[in-house]
């Protein structure tokens, strides 16, 4: 079975073909039309007839994206590009390819990619987390995405950020009309502005990591300040979840530092004296998310709402 993940960003469309065993075909990559929902589609569907043609077969077809279906109605919601808002785009790409289509949040694809055969192959409960531009997450039990009654499920960026913060320092505002997200304070754009709050300087999050390494002391406290607000937000899902595994994708997935350090900060916050929650980096990389895309056609029932969720207790 050829199956076919596309993963839709804000600034690429890339797609990657996968046979019966998971081993990659071919994977595309072109850039996402700026604020065009009608060229998104048109590229879309090119993208995949091109790689259909190549490989001279059809595939089952998944899409991840950074958003979500509203649960009734099936229009976008949520998502940071924000010309799909509004706009039912399942509905509209199976009326132009002329098939059924799997869509689901990105995050949650690339939670399913790890869970599959990746980081947390062979674990009950994965939870995969994206730490870029934005902050998400994403459910799986058993190779199943759980998405909840609301279509939100994982969605912990949005949470405030747990425990007491410097007083002297307004929580940062949120897109999303809150102040103090965690989003606001462990994405990529967090990091720095926290970094230029406390030390007067505007550096990317790849320069403050790298002159942490070289021994500045600045770069060095923004980091441990990092690791430690990560912790107690990921303690919260602990607590609520307590998955066997946690994967961590997006840019700062690649600070080496956070799977030593995220693992000591967060115990005085977990309700447990022992913790056997592993954390890791991302098996499969930057090609997560398309794959777990890919993915969504593995079971008819890979994806998880809340009525069927009794299937996943264990027994």
């Amino acid at each position: 079975m050829l199956r076919i993940g596309i993963d839709l960003g804000g600034s690429k469309i890339e797609i990657i073909a996968l046979d019966e065993k998971g081993h990659s075909l071919i994977r595309r990559r072109v850039p996402t039309p700026q604020g065009d929902y009608a060229a998104t589609l048109t590229a879309i569907v090119e993208l995949l007839a091109a790689v259909e043609n190549e490989l001279g077969q059809r595939g089952s077809v998944g899409l991840g994206i950074p958003g979500a279906e509203a649960a009734t109605g099936g229009l976008i919601k949520n998502a940071n590009s924000t010309c799909l808002i509004g706009k039912p785009l399942r509905h509209d790409l199976q009326t132009l390819l002329q098939r059924t289509i799997r869509l689901e949040n990105d995050a949650n694809c690339f939670a399913l990619s790890e869970a599959i055969d990746g980081a947390g192959q062979g674990s009950t409960v994965v939870f995969g987390v994206i730490l870029g531009t934005g902050v998400g997450g994403g459910i799986v039990v058993r190779e199943r995405v759980l998405t909840g009654a609301n279509h939100i499920a994982g969605e912990w960026g949005h949470n405030p950020l747990p425990g007491q913060e410097d007083a002297m320092l307004a929580p940062p505002a949120c897109y999303c009309g809150r102040q103090g997200c965690v989003e606001t304070w462990l994405s990529g754009p967090g990091l720095e502005r926290d970094h230029r709050r406390h030390h007067g300087e505007q550096l990317s999050a790849e320069a403050i990591n790298q002159r942490a390494s070289n021994g500045d002391a600045n770069c060095e406290a923004s980091l441990v300040r990092y690791e430690k607000r990560l912790a107690k937000a990921l303690a919260q899902v602990i607590n609520i979840l307590d998955p066997e595994v946690i994967v961590l994708g997006g840019g700062l997935s690649k600070l080496d530092r956070l799977y030593v350090n995220v693992p000591r900060y967060w115990s005085p916050h977990v309700f447990s004296a022992q913790i056997a929650t592993r954390l890791y980096p991302p098996t499969h990389g930057d090609s997560s998310g398309v794959r777990g895309a890919a993915w969504l056609w593995d079971h008819p029932d890979a994806l998880t709402s809340a009525k069927p969720i009794d299937a996943c207790r264990f027994t």
